[in-house]
């Protein structure tokens, strides 16, 4: 067994795109576990959107990350030794273990695994992202038989997890993706009636003619994801009392918005559209979470709810993986192999 864990710091805050010089490698003795704290070799990181956010100095729903400390980000591992009865060597587990090798974390924080689904579930369909789609979609989106949702970043371990579970209401189910290849996944594989590659059109008019012909009777649920030239395209085609769940504005992340203010617009359509609009934060229904797992768990191990992992191999490589994911580069969860 090593003495040494490797852990992945913030060296500077990004000016637009993160870039690698962004990201320090810092090498530490490993510790030791005291009372009620566990000592976790990690096997699986998740990289997720959320992430860009913390590396700004902004206030927010949860706290940046400051200059040298380790990027934040949740894990799953195998205990290597233990200060509380209730972990011992070998047990698998997941909690927020950051960007490294390892991590000594309270027992509180952290979930045991035993079941029979691969460990990297529980970063993506039966993680976060899963019980973000399923919460988001109760709470904000209220599905119901014969309506229409509309899925921004719809190949994404959210969104692929938000199609199925409308489609599975009985409702109809349109897939925004980047690429053809995506497009067919969403259809394929994810179950969507129909998708549209909004690289095939360079402004938000042509996206939303495009949009409307899968969509005839309009839309009565977006799910956002991503901004931008999307958001200014599917806001003028939804129905009166719309719903429109804000999970993510990624195409914002790095950079300003740029082109026509569209806030006149997207606003005057809330108001005569009467549409519900809310921030979707999952830390606001994490209470759900188990009754989430036992929802979801038998759909996931019958094959009743699809999913797709984009593995990197090598902490040395997360860096480069998160900057991909950003520009669209990933399909499905992305996740780093140790």
């Amino acid at each position: 067994m090593t003495d040494q864990m490797t852990r992945i710091t913030l060296a500077r805050r990004p000016d637009g795109l993160p870039v690698p010089e962004d990201f320090a490698f810092e090498t530490q003795p490993l510790p030791k576990p005291g009372a009620g704290e566990v000592l976790v070799e990690v096997t699986w990181l998740s990289l997720d959107p959320y992430m860009r956010g913390r590396m700004n100095a902004v206030a927010s729903y949860a706290p940046y990350v400051e200059l040298g400390e380790v990027m934040v980000g949740q894990g799953v591992g195998r205990v290597l030794a233990s200060g509380d009865d209730g972990f011992a060597p070998g047990d698998v587990v997941t909690g927020m273990t950051g960007w490294a090798s390892h991590a000594l974390l309270p027992a509180g924080d952290l979930r045991k695994l035993d079941g029979d689904l691969p460990e990297s579930t529980a970063l993506g369909v039966l993680g976060m992202p899963g019980f973000t789609a399923w919460a988001g979609l109760r709470a904000y989106g209220r599905p119901k038989s014969g309506e229409t949702l509309v899925v921004a970043a719809a190949t994404g371990p959210v969104g692929s997890m938000v199609g199925q579970l409308a489609k599975a209401a009985g409702l109809r189910t349109v897939a925004i993706a980047g690429g053809a290849e995506k497009c067919a996944l969403a259809v394929d594989k994810f179950g969507f009636d129909a998708s549209i590659d909004h690289k095939a059109h360079e402004d938000a008019s042509s996206l939303r003619k495009a949009l409307a012909e899968v969509a005839p009777d309009g839309v009565d649920i977006y799910w956002e994801n991503v901004g931008g030239k999307v958001l200014e395209a599917v806001v003028p085609l939804m129905n009166v009392a719309g719903r429109i769940p804000v999970c993510g504005t990624i195409a914002w992340y790095s950079a300003t918005p740029e082109g026509p203010n569209t806030l006149p617009m997207v606003w005057r359509s809330i108001l005569t559209k009467r549409l519900s609009v809310n921030g979707l934060i999952i830390f606001d229904h994490w209470d759900d979470y188990p009754t989430f797992l036992n929802e979801v768990t038998p759909m996931v191990a019958g094959d009743k709810i699809a999913y797709e992992e984009d593995v990197t191999d090598g902490l040395d490589n997360m860096p480069q993986a998160f900057i991909d994911m950003l520009q669209g580069g990933m399909t499905g969860k992305t996740l780093i192999r140790l």
